[in-house]
């Protein structure tokens, strides 16, 4: 176990920008960055960290904590794995206290999936260069593919012997239990005689790697003539591997594609390496399988401009265009590359050199809905009824395009092509767009059902706000939150330990200044005149400053960024971040806009009076019910003399802020 000096040590060395930055291509606008969020799939960016306050908010899925429930989130990483990652990141030693042995066999349990998966790729690529076959087979089928020491080891390559259990039998030696070499797929036993075998035996390696650089598993491809030898066995998915959720080569790639804002997709781990070899870097390919929507959002963290390069033969066509509708359904922006007939980015690489590649790549992109329907119109010839069938399919590709201008101008392109009246392709376009919302607002609607908190639990929150649900509702279904009780949460979670001053003259005319906080002005006002937040979140954050006072201790709004209650923690980090800033055209104008901060204590009255508002607002509308529910007359003249009372109250306040009400 990590002890807490060095926690903190990494905590105060770790820019959360910088971390998230690594995982997401943020923009900075005023105080915070800004980008799309890596946990749910967004077209508008709505996702923003603080490097102030070190938290990150997405206020799209409402997903919120500090840099390490980033990485716990983001990598799948336990709270010790997060700080060690930090640790690493920003060169700090690691002290370590005592575990108990049910917290070591919890971590140990998924620390040695990635463990051995690291040895095995440190094995596999000594032996590329260090073992006789190796370097007969393995290296130089590499030099042969024309890839150079430099990108091999850059890559991690290697090589697995040709032999039953030379690599389990060596990972058994270093300790390596027959239950992690089975779960990761590095070994198989036979069921009968539970007899191990490599599974990449005589294969050339090709590790695949997380996002931070762990390798998770491993393609293989084989390179003997075996006909009943698949040409490439890949891992099987485990608890650190998912063929579908990761993308070869985006280790190496992420900067340059965030650098070049595109991302060229190909086919084959060799086409990677070789369009990196030859200043391509931007590049990546699935892992062993056809492009998924999960894949597809991991490139648009980095960019929303992806081109498709595949070959020229009648299959690569067709695994282009059956990518093509799944891109423009995330809201990418998708051109395509097609290579000659016979050529695929390594070939022509080898062929012709880098430079040529990069000329042809830069001089044959296009646009890949006139590509695809400059493909089907080949087969269509003059049969009305294929062209009809083409005219719906390329309306229906068009229809998942999200922007307005883009899809006018594909219709007018294609209309041109298809020699159809643009008039016809735009009228079925808005069905097929109508078509699409309906599907999608079924969607959406189907899975906030299944997640969405029972209406009795929600009144359950109401009546008794300190009672905790047994399952929170999403952030983008919580309850509305009055602003005059939104704003005064916000001002104690962001001001709550700045100090106030107030001038107080004696009667023998000496003056004394009295010093206080925020938090124990707005606790003091509220208890006072024993006033309640209606919103239950609201009312959590207030006690949690009321109780800590009372104890004699200063509250620390940062408690709310760590709390296991995921609701909370997302409500309080929304409130603690300013997702607004001043145009830079009123300052040029000379314009300046004081801050909340710059009239603090100001603003503080003003909004404790306004919450004082509502409430007797509130009240009233309370004593106008019960009022209309009375039969007895007594009663009604006591309602009467409250209402008034609460009206007069009413009106002080408002002329106090300086409103006229009624």
């Amino acid at each position: 176990m990590i002890d807490q000096e060095t926690i903190q040590r990494i905590m105060d060395a770790a820019r959360i920008e910088e971390v998230i930055g690594d995982f997401v291509s943020l923009k900075k606008r005023g105080a915070n960055h800004i980008g799309c969020c890596p946990f749910h799939n967004e077209k508008t960016p709505s996702f923003y960290v603080s490097p102030s306050k070190g938290i990150f908010k997405c206020f799209g899925c409402g997903e919120a904590g500090d840099v390490v429930k980033f990485l716990m989130k983001h990598e799948h990483y336990t709270y010790p794995e997060a700080l060690r990652w930090l640790a690493q990141k920003y060169n700090i030693e690691i002290q370590e206290e005592e575990q108990t042995e049910e917290q070591k066999e919890r971590q140990n349990e998924r620390d040695a999936l990635f463990h051995v998966s690291e040895f095995a790729q440190k094995y596999f690529a000594d032996l590329l260069y260090n073992d006789e076959m190796g370097r007969a087979v393995g290296l130089s089928y590499f030099h042969g593919r024309g890839l150079s020491d430099e990108v091999i080891k850059n890559f991690g390559l290697g090589y697995c012997l040709d032999e039953w259990s030379n690599f389990t039998d060596h990972a058994r030696k270093n300790g390596y239990s027959d239950t992690v070499l089975e779960k990761t797929g590095l070994t198989i036993f036979k069921e009968e005689t539970k007899k191990a075998y490599d599974r990449f035996r005589g294969r050339v390696m090709f590790p695949i790697y997380s996002i931070s650089g762990r390798v998770l598993g491993f393609s293989g491809r084989v390179l003997s003539s075996e006909k009943q030898a698949a040409k490439y066995v890949n891992s099987p998915d485990s608890d650190i591997y998912n063929k579908s959720r990761i993308l070869y080569g985006l280790y190496q790639a992420r900067s340059a594609i965030s650098k070049a804002n595109k991302c060229f997709l190909v086919e084959g781990n060799i086409d990677v390496i070789s369009m990196h070899q030859s200043g391509v870097e931007n590049t990546v390919a699935s892992c062993g399988t056809s492009l998924t929507t999960e894949q597809i959002r991991l490139i648009k963290r980095y960019t929303p401009n992806v081109t498709v390069l595949y070959d020229g033969d009648s299959a690569g066509i067709k695994a282009a265009l059956r990518a093509v509708n799944l891109l423009f359904a995330e809201g990418m922006h998708v051109r395509c590359v097609l290579f000659p007939d016979g050529e695929d980015p390594d070939s022509y690489a080898q062929k012709y050199g880098s430079s040529a590649l990069q000329d042809y790549l830069a001089t044959h992109e296009d646009n890949f809905v006139i590509f695809k329907t400059r493909v089907l119109l080949d087969g269509v010839k003059n049969d009305p009824i294929r062209k009809a069938e083409l005219v719906k399919e390329t309306v229906d590709t068009i229809a998942l395009v999200p922007d307005l201008i883009e899809r006018t101008e594909y219709i007018a392109q294609c209309a041109h092509l298809l020699d159809v009246p643009e008039e016809a392709l735009a009228s079925e376009l808005a069905k097929a767009v109508n078509r699409n919302r309906l599907k999608s607002y079924e969607e959406e609607k189907k899975e906030n059902v299944q997640s969405n908190l029972n209406t009795q639990n929600i009144q359950d929150i109401q009546n008794n706000p300190t009672t905790q649900p047994t399952s929170e509702p999403p952030a983008s279904l919580s309850l509305p939150v009055d602003p005059a009780e939104r704003h005064l949460v916000q001002i104690l979670l962001n001001y709550g330990d700045q100090t106030l001053y107030q001038s107080v003259s004696a009667d023998d005319g000496t003056v004394q200044e009295y010093t206080y906080t925020v938090a124990q002005a707005i606790v003091a006002e509220l208890q006072r005149d024993e006033l309640c937040f209606t919103d239950p979140l609201c009312q959590r954050i207030f006690d949690y400053f009321a109780n800590t006072l009372s104890q004699g201790q200063e509250p620390d709004a940062s408690h709310f960024i760590t709390i296991e209650d995921e609701a909370l923690r997302s409500f309080a980090i929304s409130l603690m971040l300013d997702t607004f800033r001043i145009s830079d055209t009123w300052r040029q104008k000379q314009v300046f806009v004081p801050s909340l901060e710059d009239n603090l204590q100001a603003d503080l009255t003003e909004t404790i009076l306004s919450f004082k508002l509502k409430c007797v607002a509130d009240r009233i509308a309370d004593n106008a019910r019960r009022f209309r529910e009375v039969k007895d007359d007594d009663q009604m003249m006591q309602l009467l003399a409250e209402k008034k009372q609460l009206v007069d109250l009413r009106r002080q306040i408002g002329l106090a802020l300086h409103r006229v009400i009624n």
